[in-house]
């Protein structure tokens, strides 16, 4: 893909776009602007809102992969378990270049419920919802360091971490992967609010 990017397939018929080259380099694009900044930017309050933005977004994006999976891609007729589960939710990894993590933690075939667990609970993993919110209590923590007060925002995000470290895999199904993640991503949206009035209103 050209470096004009996007602009390189506007107008062109959609039969004709090859996606995988497209999003192979969008995903470049966006590794290496993330790389730029962290090596580059000085480790100030903008700093910290553009991580906080980072991470937000990071965690509602993950929930809602997590959710789609489970509510519109397996068809009705497919079992659970099934070859087209398995490949769905390889293909769920990969999108979050998670498949080789997955493997090296817990070394055994794809299993949707330890595919949630990595996705939500381990704090090793990135894209997890439980690291986002470690790295959010941190910046928020920073900014208030920077502005010399504590506010709503970083015991919001205090209480969503904690609600997370807490939490564990057999509780979270039985009271529902849904309901879980649907209440998450409001919360998630509501720190959100909560951050841009305390800090930029």
């Amino acid at each position: 893909m050209p470096a004009r990017g996007v602009r390189a397939i506007a107008g062109r018929p959609r039969a004709g776009i090859d996606y995988r080259a497209f999003l192979d380099w969008t995903k470049k694009q966006a590794v290496m602007v993330t790389g730029a900044g962290y090596s580059t930017l000085m480790r100030d309050d903008a700093f910290n809102f553009v991580m906080l933005g980072a991470y937000i977004e990071r965690a509602d994006n993950t929930a809602r992969i997590l959710d789609v999976k489970y509510h519109l891609l397996l068809p009705n007729y497919e079992p659970v378990g099934g070859s087209l589960d398995y490949f769905q939710w390889s293909t769920i990894l990969r999108s979050v270049s998670a498949l080789t993590a997955y493997h090296w933690v817990y070394r055994e075939k794809v299993q949707p419920w330890l595919i949630a667990d990595l996705l939500i609970l381990n704090e090793q993993m990135p894209r997890s919802l439980a690291s986002c919110y470690e790295n959010l209590v941190h910046y928020l923590d920073e900014i208030a360091g920077d502005y010399g007060r504590q506010g709503p925002a970083q015991r919001q995000a205090r209480i969503i971490h904690t609600r997370l470290e807490t939490s564990r895999m057999e509780e979270i199904f039985q009271h529902g992967l849904h309901e879980f993640i649907t209440e998450f991503i409001a919360d998630n949206n509501s720190l959100g609010t909560t951050i841009s009035q305390q800090y930029l209103m």
